[in-house]
C-alpha cells in the first residue's frame, strides 16, 4: 500500500463522545456558557481529536514548503522568480515573517525545498526537490499525477517525522512566487468559481496584470477540465509542489489525530485538495485567519472554515498560522486551569 493510501486509511472522524465530555466541562467553567467564544469551540475540537491534547503544554512547529511555478512565464506576478530562492533562504535562517512570529511563541520552523528553480546552499534547508518548478499549466499540466502524489507524500513523511519528534501542533506554510495563481485555479476547479471571484492582487499586481492573471486561470480550467471529485487530478493539472506537500501535512495530521493550523489563501488551497482526497481531514484542521486575498472569504466558506482572526495579512509563509499558536495555548490553559462552578460551590441549573 502506498504512503498516501495508508495514511488516508488511518483517518477517522473526531471522537463525538470526547467532544461531548469536553463540552460539558467547558460549560461548567466559571463563566456564562459560551462567553469565551472560539476558545470554547477550539477546546472541544481538540478533545475530539485526542483528549490528551488538553492535558499538557503542546510542542509546536511550522512546516514551510518552497517551490517555483511554470505559470510564472505568463507574467502573472510582478516579483522576479528569483525571489522564491531568496526568501526561502531568509525563512531557513529564521529572518522572515514566519520565523520571527514563530519565535515569539516558542515554535520551531522547518523549511523544505520541494521545487525551487534555483539551487540553494543552506544547511537549514531540507532538500526534498521533486524538480525545478512545475510546468506552465496554460501549456501543459503543472505536473504528472505521479509527481502530485509524490508531493503529497513528501508532506506526509515530513509531518510524520515532526510528530515522531514530539511536535503536537503543526502549522502549514509555503514560499513560491506566483503561487496565488495555482491556488485560485484549484478553487475554481474544485468549487466551480470564476477566476474573477478568486483572484486578487497577489504580490501587488496592477489592474491590467490582474485581469491577465484571471484570463490565464479561466483558460487553463477550460482547457484541462480538472475532475473536481479528484483532488490529485486538480493538483496535477493546475497545482504546485508546495501546495501538494501542505495537503500531505494535513492528511498526516489527521491520521495521527493532531491539529494542523491552516494559514492563508494558499494553505487553504492545500486544505481543499486534502479534503477532496479525504473529507474527514477537516475535523483536524484549524483555520487561523481570514487572509486579505480577494478570494479568501469564499475559499473558507467553501471549506466550511471559520477563521479565528482577521488582520489583513497576505504574506503567506505560515505567518498567520504561527500567530494562532497562542490561541491554541489559551484554549488548552482555559480547559486545564480555569475554575468551575463546582469548585466555587455554585449550583447551576
Amino acid at each position: 500500500m502506498s504512503v498516501l493510501k495508508e495514511t488516508v486509511a488511518k483517518i477517522e472522524r473526531s471522537d463525538q463522545e470526547a467532544k461531548e465530555r469536553a463540552q460539558k466541562k467547558v460549560d461548567g467553567l466559571l463563566k456564562p456558557v459560551g462567553s469565551l467564544g472560539v476558545l470554547e469551540r477550539l477546546a472541544v475540537q481538540l478533545a475530539g481529536m485526542d483528549e490528551a491534547l488538553l492535558k499538557r503544554d503542546l510542542k509546536k512547529s511550522v512546516l514551510v514548503f518552497a517551490g517555483d511555478h511554470g505559470i510564472f512565464e505568463e507574467g502573472i506576478t510582478s516579483a522576479p522568480q528569483e525571489v522564491t530562492a531568496l526568501m526561502t533562504q531568509f525563512i531557513a535562517n529564521q529572518k522572515s515573517g514566519v520565523g520571527v512570529i514563530a519565535q515569539t511563541f516558542g515554535a520551531d520552523v522547518f523549511v523544505y525545498d520541494v521545487g525551487v528553480k534555483n539551487e540553494i546552499n543552506n544547511e537549514q534547508l531540507i532538500p526534498r526537490k521533486i524538480r525545478k518548478g512545475t510546468n506552465n499549466f496554460l501549456k501543459e499540466h503543472a505536473m504528472t499525477r505521479e509527481e502530485a502524489i509524490q508531493s503529497i507524500e513528501i508532506g506526509i513523511k515530513e509531518a510524520n517525522h515532526a510528530i515522531d519528534k514530539g511536535y503536537e501542533v503543526l502549522a502549514t506554510g509555503e514560499m513560491g512566487i506566483g503561487n496565488t495563481t495555482p491556488s485560485s485555479a484549484i478553487f475554481c476547479a474544485l468549487g466551480g468559481f470564476e477566476a474573477e471571484e478568486m483572484t486578487g492582487i497577489g504580490a501587488n499586481l496592477s489592474d491590467e496584470k490582474m485581469q491577465h492573471k484571471r484570463d490565464v486561470i479561466d483558460e487553463a480550467i477550460k482547457k484541462w477540465n480538472p475532475d473536481r471529485k479528484d483532488g490529485i487530478d486538480v493538483l496535477a493539472k493546475v497545482g504546485g509542489f508546495e501546495i501538494g506537500a501542505m495537503a500531505g501535512v494535513m492528511l498526516a495530521g489527521a491520521a495521527n489525530k493532531k491539529p494542523v493550523l491552516v494559514d492563508g489563501f494558499i494553505s487553504s488551497a492545500a486544505a481543499a485538495i486534502a479534503k477532496t482526497i479525504e473529507p474527514k481531514v477537516g475535523d483536524y484542521l484549524i483555520c487561523s485567519h481570514l487572509s486579505a486575498e480577494k478570494g479568501a472569504r469564499k475559499a473558507l466558506e467553501f471549506l466550511g472554515f471559520e477563521p479565528y482572526f482577521k488582520m489583513d495579512m497576505r504574506l503567506g509563509e505560515g505567518s498567520g498560522a504561527a500567530l494562532a499558536f497562542p490561541i491554541v495555548d489559551a484554549a488548552v490553559n482555559m480547559y486545564l486551569n480555569m475554575g468551575s462552578y463546582a469548585d466555587a460551590g455554585i449550583s447551576v441549573v
